[in-house]
């Protein structure tokens, strides 16, 4: 097995972080994705929610409701998905070997993705993207430092790609909190492919939802690839009601903009740069983010560190009391470094 076939590391599995550091006293506060801690409040689900397949006209309403949300065109396919990492899944096979760049640092899945599927793939600085790659895969907002590339610079580069055949995958799983950072209302161009997750704003990653905004032609290849009944009944209900909530969605993301100030002060006053992220996860530094790590984790709280950049550290928004849990962590895990 080479290193490319085995599982990418990723947010989450507390099962590994317990078998390592055991089971804390108080549970784990798991801050190790971008994920909404105050997720949309799920009311029951109809019977048939959950003994029936999935009809094509609530299916249908749901890409509806979504693409009304994200300002997608009405030219433009709107095609809902189990979870955007089907989609990340399915899309390297929807053309033939190609020369992919990916924005980096990023979402590891994409380049892992396009790499399994034959492709050549290089991770790319966002000013040093090949003029001759015929696919560049940009995350929007970028995970997991933030960064955000301007709509109309994405749109002219999607244009200049699509003229020679090529694609532009613009992965906005953390837009939600910045929708003016969206390429959406102009996903009917051709060449140009949106990914949306819904998961991480609406705090219901469990339920494995998300979208294709593309052209019609790619939407319908995508949807084919997929096949039927890809989204289940109760995902394609609490999901047409989440996005035609405009009092919850606004109401969420003033509450998460306050949260993520909140918790920029508390990192701030245990001397923990923040060097990026969004409303839903900070990037910090420190000079070994490992063992500041392991030092959280041995008090239950769970965050991700990365290989490429051993000096980062990313931390999700905590919900409840977890803030002052992660202060009175943190001031405990920097005094055992003072002493070290």
């Amino acid at each position: 097995m080479t290193a490319d076939d085995q599982l990418l590391a990723h947010g989450g599995d507390l099962a590994r972080a317990e078998a390592r550091y055991g089971r804390p006293a108080d549970g784990w506060l798991d801050l190790s994705t971008g994920i909404n801690p105050n997720a949309y409040p799920v009311d029951t689900l109809e019977a048939g929610d959950w003994q029936r397949l999935p009809e094509l006209g609530a299916i249908a309403a749901l890409a509806a409701t979504a693409g009304a949300y994200f300002g997608t065109p009405q030219s433009a396919v709107v095609v809902p998905t189990p979870g955007t990492q089907a989609a990340i899944q399915a899309l390297p096979f929807l053309r033939p070997r190609s020369r992919v760049a990916v924005v980096a640092p990023a979402y590891a899945e994409h380049a892992h993705c396009w790499r399994r599927a034959g492709h050549h793939v290089e991770d790319v600085a966002a000013d040093a993207i090949p003029a001759d790659a015929d696919v560049v895969v940009v995350v929007n907002p970028n995970n997991p430092d933030g960064r955000v590339s301007p709509p109309d610079q994405l749109t002219q580069m999607a244009c200049n790609l699509a003229s020679r055949g090529g694609w532009l995958v613009v992965d906005e799983a953390f837009a939600d909190t910045i929708p003016n950072a969206s390429v959406a209302p102009v996903a009917d161009r051709d060449g140009l492919i949106v990914l949306r997750s819904f998961g991480k704003f609406f705090g219901l990653a469990g339920l494995r939802l998300g979208f294709v905004l593309s052209a019609p032609a790619l939407g319908d290849h995508l949807a084919e690839r997929l096949g039927p009944w890809a989204v289940s009944g109760p995902a394609a209900t609490v999901g047409q009601r989440a996005y035609a909530d405009e009092t919850w969605i606004t109401g969420t993301r003033q509450t998460l903009e306050g949260d993520r100030r909140t918790l920029d002060r508390v990192l701030a006053a245990n001397d923990i740069q923040v060097v990026g992220g969004t409303d839903l996860f900070r990037l910090v530094r420190h000079p070994v983010a490992a063992r500041l790590q392991g030092r959280l984790a041995r008090h239950g709280i769970w965050t991700r560190i990365f290989d490429r950049q051993p000096d980062w550290m990313r931390i999700g928004l905590p919900g409840g009391d977890g803030l002052t849990r992660l202060d009175r962590a943190l001031a405990l895990a920097m005094n055992e470094a003072d002493a070290a």
